[in-house]
């Protein structure tokens, strides 16, 4: 009995963080095993039906810890998704030099860079598409020649990846120029993040902001780019600071409400709350092909304004919203008879209190308080 306890009670503490495992992946092109990391979502195994972001880390072996402490102390709060990670080790020979062989005359991978490159697109992702619940965005990151190298799946016709952060590039030749010039031609949404710092190495520092100049020219829908240029940090430290930059700037519209989106666009609106709403989780499904309900403190802060600005018609339709959404819960019939409650139809108000205490509890919302709501109408009739 007791060792089937302490069985149970390692079994909910393994499972309630992210599972990492170090295995050999066989390669047919590179015609090899690679170790490889392998951090599963500490959620996986609870929700059956739920995908997740694949982060495929170059120079793996010294980039998958501090990824994944930046991704779970961000997820910790609901900033940011779960995010499923590969990590691809490449430092215990200097793989990563000849992974990332490129040709001097025309930037593009050649001899075990070609295979490596390969390896990535067609074994690698393919093999964790397969076995895996992976959402269709996908990111990669690296650090100095695995940064540079990575870039190179932008001049694919259709990129294989959707976002990239690249830490202190090492730029192939031409690629400063190139680089801006394939993103402008490229139609699918590109996340694109890079950094530099003044403690960096000036022969690639010069060649990054380059890029940078280019980069931030491109003026087209659907090109989420974000440059940093650190002060006070190293070519090595400057891969601390720039994670968190990059994983906030990729997963912003995942973020909930805060105070200070709150304060300076939501009410100040004259109208459409509801509407922007909808619009930031339909942003969300769009933009990081990642479906989930609106979140009840967002719920929340869009009645707090829609109170605000007196505009209480629109509890109509967020009513509707919270119906698709928490279709058993007391929150449809609660932002009803907040509605008539603020247009002095008590008698309706009390009917949708009524109604919402026969309903599941949520948040806040319990049945005492909507008993209470409702004697409360009853006496304002």
């Amino acid at each position: 009995m007791k060792k089937a306890l302490i069985f149970t009670f390692l079994a909910v503490v393994f499972t309630s963080f992210a599972q990492k495992s170090t295995e050999q992946f066989t390669s047919k092109k590179l015609g090899e095993d690679r170790e490889i990391t392998i951090v599963v979502p500490k959620s996986y195994g609870f929700d059956k039906t739920k995908k997740y972001p694949l982060l495929v880390l170059l120079d793996g072996d010294y980039l998958v810890n501090p990824f994944q402490g930046a991704l779970d102390f961000s997820n910790y709060w609901d900033d940011m998704p779960e995010v499923f990670i590969v990590a691809i080790s490449q430092n215990k020979n200097k793989e990563r030099y000849d992974d990332c062989e490129v040709s001097i005359e025309t930037g593009l991978p050649e001899e075990k860079g070609n295979l490596f490159f390969e390896f990535i697109g067609t074994e690698l992702v393919p093999y964790i598409e397969k076995n895996y619940r992976i959402a269709p965005f996908k990111i990669i990151a690296g650090h100095d020649t695995t940064a540079g190298f990575l870039n190179i799946y932008l001049y694919k016709e259709t990129p294989l990846f959707d976002a990239y952060i690249s830490l202190s590039p090492e730029l192939p030749i031409e690629m400063e120029n190139r680089l801006p010039e394939r993103i402008n031609q490229i139609t699918k949404p590109i996340f694109y993040y890079h950094a530099t710092a003044d403690g960096d190495l000036k022969k690639m520092q010069t060649r990054i902001k380059k890029l940078d100049e280019g980069l931030s020219k491109i003026t087209k829908t659907g090109f989420n780019y974000k440059f940093d240029d650190f002060k006070g940090a190293s070519h090595y430290s400057l891969v601390l600071h720039a994670i968190p930059n990059a994983l906030y700037q990729f997963f912003a519209v995942y973020q909930p409400i805060t105070s200070v989106e709150f304060q300076e666009k939501i009410v100040k609106m004259e109208s459409g709350y509801v509407t922007y709403l909808s619009d930031k989780y339909e942003t969300l499904e769009k933009s990081l092909n990642i479906s989930m309900p609106i979140r009840l403190n967002d719920f929340k802060a869009i009645e707090a304004a829609i109170l605000r600005n007196k505009a209480y018609n629109e509890f109509d339709e967020l009513s509707i919203l919270a119906r698709k959404h928490y279709p058993k819960s007391m929150l449809p019939d609660y932002h009803l008879a907040l509605m008539f409650e603020k247009k002095e139809d008590y008698k309706r108000a009390q009917k949708y209190y009524i109604n919402a205490f026969n309903k599941e509890p949520i948040g806040d919302l319990n049945k005492d308080m909507m008993f209470d709501k409702s004697e409360e109408m009853k006496k304002m009739q």
